[in-house]
């Protein structure tokens, strides 16, 4: 998927907004065209709509490189960059992961699609997110968890809002609620959890095994 095809967040559009007021401080804009653009800002969906409004001022060109790159992204989590955006362009919006009476697992290198729907009878879920690729910024797990247990991984640095609601059950959350930066990814958690767990922590990059021979 080409940069200019990836959808806009609001984190972009922001951006965008900051440079126009700027331009019209500075004089470079007027008052009209100013709001022409802001019309256009609210409208654009994806990158290449939103490069075109402020291609024509100094330092105004939209980077995609810098997007490849955002501050928010923690160490080990790519939300763009040429293998994140192959992966991204694989996404079908929302993934099902299903235990009963068994288990499921994600971990290592794979997408977390926008929406992922993790139902869990008398089982367990394990969804490890050092390593994984988001394919948005914000990203939600809706949890359907009844005799059975879900535990998941995310980096440091990475928001963890759990909006989840228990019924002799219950979430704990570890080591995710320090200060992180306004633009840092989102995991959303929804849904309940009944006669169960739900294990959120936060982790450090997973150590790769070491072959005997580099001992």
């Amino acid at each position: 998927m080409q940069p200019e095809h990836i959808r806009a967040s609001d984190a972009d559009r922001d951006k965008v907004a900051e440079r126009l007021r700027e331009a019209l401080a500075e004089g470079r804009l007027s008052p009209v065209e100013h709001e022409e653009r802001l019309d256009g800002l609210y409208k654009a969906k994806t990158i290449g709509e939103l490069s075109p409004l402020v291609a024509d001022l100094p330092t105004g060109g939209f980077d995609y490189a810098a997007m490849e790159q955002r501050s928010g992204a923690p160490s080990g989590m790519e939300i763009l960059g040429s293998e994140a955006r192959d992966l991204a362009g694989q996404s079908k919006g929302s993934e099902n992961l299903v235990a009963v009476f068994g288990g499921a697992e994600r971990k290592g290198r794979w997408l977390v699609e926008p929406r992922t729907n993790v139902s869990v009878l008398c089982g367990g879920v394990d969804l490890d997110l050092r390593e994984a690729v988001l394919s948005t910024r914000e990203v939600t797990i809706q949890l359907a968890v009844i005799l059975g247990g879900v535990s998941i991984v995310v980096p440091h640095g990475v928001r963890v809002i759990n909006n989840t609601s228990a019924i002799l059950g219950g979430a704990d959350v570890h080591g995710t609620d320090q200060l992180t930066d306004p633009n840092a990814p989102v995991v959303r958690l929804t849904g309940t959890c009944m006669l169960g767990g739900i294990d959120i922590k936060a982790k450090g990059p997973r150590r790769k095994k070491r072959n005997k021979r580099d001992k």
